[in-house]
């Protein structure tokens, strides 16, 4: 039987209640297939860490995480503790320390949610983001000058590489070239950048040659905001820039009924390093310790853990039971208009894998 070995990293807020959530359903997944099973190590890092020793993670953390098949990430961030801080001490630590370039974030209208487009039927948004994870407008260059006073200055720059562009290129017409509608969209604002984005939109036009059966587009973040309310049957892949597709996803987990039931994936395609999976709602301080959170985001990137470890099938079957439970008005937490718990969301997906099994 494969072991497979999961280092989970609760981080902040409610991560800390949704990560062991995630644990456990993958746990009752293992029992009822008796193919695989799950070697889970914790691992404490986040804004509590910080408090004790003055950085997120240990300055050799990513030595601990190396040998491990994937990692479940809950959350990073701390109302006590500036934003950079926990973003750069401890996601992206990670994202940059093991190249996970690919940063990937499937979008749909899932059964029994009702999302804010009226005129939008499940079909019509069935999107996978792409966004470029590396490099870009959060390549961490620039610096602050003359801090307080008048003639302060303050720079972040934005880098492109070739290479960077390339790759992620690459990465998204394959998937788009893997799913029935072979289309992709790419996201640009090179009417305004006219240096990285001129490059970006060209080294798209090269990348193309590479996926003759693959359609393609090329819309302006600003206009794509738009097309994404007004006629979101026209996209399907999307792929874009760190920060643009930071903002992009962010939206469309709106347009798809709520930010706790998205997920996503932080990808390295070569297999060099662990990839990681997280939810994309935050740390959702107001709610934590309440036992409100909404574990969908989390089970469905345990779906895409599956997937990337190769379970396919086990991937199906958690993702029909996540479908089963969001089907069920009476089992949608706070963010869906309903009142049901993080534990008994958690154990009716539990529930239905039991079930399935018999």
């Amino acid at each position: 039987m494969k072991i497979y070995r999961i280092a989970t990293i609760p981080g902040d807020g409610i991560g800390k209640e949704v990560v062991p959530a995630g644990q456990q359903v993958l746990e009752a997944l293992a029992a009822a297939s008796n193919n695989f099973g799950f070697e889970f190590e914790n691992f404490g890092w986040g804004s509590d860490y910080y408090r004790a020793h003055g950085v997120m993670m240990p300055e050799d953390g990513l030595n601990a995480l190396r040998n491990k098949d994937a990692i479940l990430f809950g959350s990073a961030g701390d109302p006590h503790i500036a934003d950079h801080i926990t973003l750069w001490g401890l996601r992206l630590k990670i994202c940059q320390g093991f190249d996970q370039y690919a940063n990937v974030r499937p979008t749909r209208i899932l059964p029994g949610i009702d999302g804010p487009l009226k005129r939008c039927g499940p079909d019509d948004l069935n999107w996978v983001i792409v966004r470029e994870n590396s490099e870009g407008e959060y390549a961490g260059v620039g610096g602050r000058v003359h801090q307080g006073h008048p003639i302060e200055a303050a720079t972040d720059v934005c880098i492109m590489t070739r290479a960077g562009v390339e790759r992620i290129m690459r990465f998204a017409f394959k998937l788009a070239q893997s799913r029935p509608r072979k289309l992709l969209t790419v996201i640009t604002k090179s009417n305004a950048q006219r240096h990285a984005m001129v490059m970006w939109d060209e080294i798209a036009v090269q990348i193309s040659r590479e996926f003759p059966d693959v359609k393609w587009d090329k819309e302006l973040v600003d206009a794509a905001t738009a097309r994404m309310v007004n006629r979101p049957a026209t996209l399907d892949t999307i792929v874009a820039t760190n920060l643009h597709a930071d903002i992009l996803s962010d939206l469309a987990a709106a347009l798809a009924g709520s930010l706790g039931i998205a997920p996503t994936g932080n990808i390295d395609p070569e297999r060099r390093y662990p990839s990681m999976f997280e939810p994309i709602h935050g740390s959702a301080f107001d709610i934590m310790g309440k036992g409100l959170a909404n574990p969908v985001g989390t089970f469905w990137s345990c779906v895409m853990m599956l997937e990337h470890l190769g379970e396919m099938d086990a991937a199906r079957v958690l993702m029909q039971a996540i479908e089963t439970i969001t089907a069920d008005a009476s089992l949608h937490t706070g963010d869906l208009g309903g009142k049901a718990t993080t534990a008994q969301v958690t154990q009716a997906v539990c529930t239905r894998l039991v079930r399935n099994a018999k």
